[in-house]
């Protein structure tokens, strides 16, 4: 596009100080910013107490360390100046664009709120697109189904994307009656160093194990990605020569479970702590081995992970759980998909027969489907149609 938008990208950096789940939220704003937009980030505390810090691994009203968090972050990627934070419990404003915050905001051509974890407010009304961003398919569907204010939140909105690429193709969505067209994640390419493949690393990954209780509807389960590990828990017996390492917010039992079983275990938080230690423990990597959220697979939804994006992107290939994204994405050179553990270890066996061939076609796919100014593009084509 060649008109410069006024763009209000709405996220989840100040509340959720992590460095691999920053990184989701910096692309759309660094990205907007390089296709020549006026871009600002905003967050909104809710009305709860939504401030986790990792330090104490608590949530709190306080957003003291997300706001240094987020200031560095932003300002590392040239955007220092390009963001604010409203704190409903103090009732002010925070970071660069505080002052006159509201009047900025509001004058805005295109709102993108991000996996929708921010409230609607009155500055929201006067911008003509606002677009819902779901990156949780299934899970948002059911979630607006089974809460009528979440509906009543996503209806706040003009349009509606979802990281659900086979929406209207085979995937089997719950329906919850909006108009979802896909999208997925964009990727700013030269954030993303590529290195030399680290051909003697681990196979990594960063995880949940239970981000919040399994769903159920129509006779259907949606569970988590503890639920589809189940059938890959053997998985390093298969690959003997093999490094498995995980980077998991979990409980302690299931912590026990899966060093008894031969993985590696770490504590994200220790590992990962900035967006900068998530690039290096991504690039020290052989690759990523992943499971993805049962919900995920059952609905056949599309769904292709952002923290992926970024491994491919750093030249690291993938060998994940197939979700139905290999109807849209090139999968066998670069991005391997499994759908049992027999194919799970020929795959990660597949890489070790060529390495470095994998290593480019990873770095190509991310340049092929996953570049910002793509994706974004024709994110805002459709919104602006």
């Amino acid at each position: 596009m060649s008109d410069t938008l006024r763009v209000v990208v709405c996220g989840y950096l100040v509340r959720g100080p992590l460095g691999g789940l920053a990184w989701h939220h910096l692309q759309y704003v660094l990205g907007l910013h390089r296709m020549g937009h006026d871009v600002v980030f905003v967050e909104d505390s809710d009305d709860y107490e939504s401030c986790y810090d990792p330090r104490t691994d608590s949530l709190g009203a306080d957003p003291a360390f997300g706001l240094t968090f987020a200031a560095d972050a932003l300002g590392r990627l040239g955007l220092g100046e390009h963001w604010t934070y409203y704190d409903e419990h103090a009732g002010r404003w925070h970071g660069p664009l505080a002052d006159g915050a509201t009047e900025r905001l509001s004058s805005a051509d295109v709102l993108l709120d991000v996996s929708g974890v921010n409230p609607t407010r009155p500055w929201w009304a006067g911008i003509p697109v606002r677009a819902l961003i779901d990156t949780d398919p299934a899970f948002t569907q059911l979630r607006h189904l089974d809460d009528e204010a979440a509906a009543a939140r996503a209806g706040a909105h003009t349009h509606f994307f979802t990281f659900a690429e086979n929406a209207g193709h085979d995937a089997a969505l719950p329906d919850d009656g909006l108009p979802w067209q896909p999208t997925r994640q964009p990727v700013v390419l030269d954030a993303w160093a590529v290195t030399d493949g680290a051909a003697a690393g681990p196979w990594t990954t960063v995880m949940q194990w239970d981000s919040y209780a399994e769903r159920r509807r129509d006779g259907v389960a949606y569970g988590m990605k503890s639920r589809s590990f189940d059938d890959y828990l053997d998985l390093p017996k298969r690959v003997p020569r093999a490094r498995l390492e995980l980077a998991v917010g979990a409980p302690e039992p299931a912590r026990d479970l899966l060093s008894e079983h031969g993985w590696r275990v770490l504590n994200p938080l220790e590992a990962i702590p900035s967006p900068w230690d998530y690039q290096r423990f991504v690039r020290a990597s052989k690759g990523e081995f992943s499971v993805a959220k049962h919900g995920y697979v059952i609905s056949r939804s599309g769904w292709f992970s952002e923290r992926t994006a970024g491994y491919l992107a750093s030249g690291r290939p993938a060998v994940v759980q197939d979700t139905g994204f290999s109807r849209w994405l090139p999968s066998g050179s670069g991005v391997l998909a499994f759908t049992s553990v027999d194919e799970a270890a020929a795959a990660i066996e597949a890489v070790d027969a060529d390495y470095a061939g994998h290593c480019r076609a990873a770095r190509e796919i991310a340049a092929e489907h996953f570049a910002h100014e793509m994706v974004l593009g024709r994110l805002l084509d459709e919104a602006l149609r």
